[in-house]
């Protein structure tokens, strides 16, 4: 599948844009730039580093924190049982837990974003060490944002992709977690009860790249 074609919604105008085009339209959206702040801002493409049918632009002030950008992550795409996270930035690691970091001799993430980013720069984050999903971050600009934001602001959001159920072709409902790691348990309501891993097995599909893993149904904890 060519995922560059994954389409979108842009937060401010409400127009459906491919994955690719995205980060040029907010750019140039008028919606989007009426009332800017002149706080420093950092806009962010972020996607699954291998699941890329999945991606998000956010808006997130300089003066937040990895923990900040960390914690949103979590509610907008991962959080199922309170597992540690890290991002890996040029080559250094900071760790969600202090006492791990401090151990193992890498940083935490408490540290302001203006710290350790910059246009153009490619990172990357990991959530659950054990079932782990990992994020590819890049930095596409630097510069004024949205007026009040304190905290990330979604910009826009990759559309749901559309999954069939691999035995009968109708839009799936719930993927095995037995057999997601090979591309496979995809189901629709009517077939997810006859799926040979049992129905025990089954998590609702949602619009993240953990769908399938753990114990990740799409809804805060």
């Amino acid at each position: 599948m060519d995922f560059s074609k994954s389409l979108g919604k842009c937060g401010f105008c409400r127009k459906t844009f491919g994955k690719t085009e995205m980060p040029k339209h907010l750019a140039e959206c008028e919606k989007g730039r009426a009332g800017g702040s002149k706080k420093r801002f950092f806009q962010l493409f972020v996607e699954g580093r291998r699941s890329p049918e999945y991606w998000m632009a956010l808006a997130v002030p300089a003066s937040c924190t990895l923990r900040d950008l960390d914690d949103y992550l979590r509610k907008a795409w991962l959080e199922c049982c309170g597992h540690l996270s890290s991002f890996e930035i040029n080559g250094k690691k900071f760790q969600s837990d202090d006492e791990t970091a401090g151990e193992f001799g890498e940083k935490t993430i408490d540290v302001a974003l203006s710290k350790v980013l910059s246009p153009g720069l490619t990172f990357f984050h990991e959530y659950d060490f054990g079932s782990t999903t990992e994020l590819k971050l890049k930095v596409i600009s630097d510069g004024a944002g949205i007026e009040g934001a304190a905290k990330p602001v979604l910009l826009a959001r990759n559309l749901p992709p559309e999954i069939s159920c691999e035995s009968c072709g109708k839009k799936a409902a719930s993927v095995c977690t037995a057999c997601v790691y090979r591309g496979k348990g995809w189901c629709c309501k009517e077939c997810a009860p006859k799926h040979k891993c049992g129905y025990e097995m089954a998590l609702p599909v949602v619009n993240s790249p953990r769908a399938g893993i753990c114990g990740y149904t799409g809804k805060p904890r």
